[in-house]
């Protein structure tokens, strides 16, 4: 098998996307068999709404990442799936520091992926959401 893209980016060959690295993002651990992936990113006070809390645009982005990056640990070097829906359930306020993301692909079908995530902080969950994603070559 060929490698993949999220193994080509844990070992340095590819950069993570830009914007990963404006979220803080940092690899925790992968379960393959669940096709889930943990992560955490750093919730950063340039996040911050006029009331202090991180602002939900930037939640929405790292759920986005989480399911995106489970999905990518599905797929081969040289394919891609873009999101074509995120729906995205706010629990709680966000504070600012650490916060922890799960994603999982729920289903997986030759050109379709369902994909689902949550973000944490302290135990409670912040927000939870539901994405689909369409599998692609990159370059077509």
């Amino acid at each position: 098998m060929s490698e993949g893209f999220l193994d080509a980016i844990k070992s340095g060959k590819i950069q993570p996307p830009e914007s990963a690295k404006t979220l803080g993002l940092t690899f925790v651990s992968y379960d393959a068999d669940k096709m889930s992936i943990e992560l955490e990113f750093d919730g950063r006070p340039t996040f911050a709404n006029p009331i202090g809390i991180v602002q939900g645009g930037f939640l929405a982005a790292m759920l986005d990442d989480a399911m995106g990056l489970a999905s990518a640990a599905t797929m081969q070097l040289g394919q891609f799936a873009p999101t074509l829906n995120l729906n995205v359930q706010f629990h709680r306020p966000a504070q600012i520091g650490k916060i922890q993301a799960t994603g999982r692909v729920t289903m997986r079908g030759s050109s379709v992926l369902q994909l689902a995530g949550e973000l944490r902080q302290s135990g409670k969950v912040l927000a939870t959401g539901t994405a689909t994603g369409l599998i692609r070559n990159m370059g077509k």
